[in-house]
C-alpha cells in the first residue's frame, strides 16, 4: 500500500486505521480488497472527502492519496509529507505538528473593599 499524502489547511482532523485492504477513515470503513490490479475508482465514487483522488491497484499494492489536514503554521515534515509505504495494520502514524498548549485559565480573584 502507498499512501500519498496532500496537506491542506483545515481545522478538523483524521484518523486512519488499516486492516488489509481495509481503510477505516475517521470510523467508516472502505474495503478495497476486491478492486483487481490495473483498475482504479475515482475519488468520486467513493464516499469519502478525504480521498483526494483515485484508489488504484498497481502491481498487487493500493496506491490512493488522502487529505492531510494541518494548521496555519505546518512544520516542513507536515507541509511537504513522504509518502507513506507499506504501513503495518492498526493505526497509521500521519505526520502532525504538536498541539499547541492552551493558555492557562487566568482566574482573578475578588477582594471586597469593605469598610470597618
Amino acid at each position: 500500500m502507498r499512501i500519498n499524502l496532500s496537506p491542506q489547511r483545515r481545522d478538523d482532523a483524521i484518523e486512519v486505521v488499516k486492516a488489509g485492504d481495509t481503510l477505516t477513515i475517521n470510523g467508516a470503513p472502505f474495503d478495497f480488497s476486491a478492486l483487481p490490479d490495473g483498475a482504479s475508482i475515482p475519488a468520486a465514487e467513493i464516499p469519502c472527502d478525504w480521498i483526494a483522488g483515485p484508489v488504484e491497484r498497481i502491481v498487487g499494492d493500493l496506491h490512493l492519496t488522502l487529505i492531510l489536514p494541518h494548521g496555519p503554521n505546518p512544520s516542513q515534515a507536515v507541509a511537504f509529507p513522504a509518502p507513506i509505504v507499506n504501513p503495518p495494520d492498526g493505526l497509521v502514524a500521519l505526520p502532525a505538528d504538536p498541539t499547541p498548549a492552551a493558555d492557562p485559565i487566568e482566574i482573578e480573584e475578588e477582594t471586597a473593599d469593605v469598610d470597618g
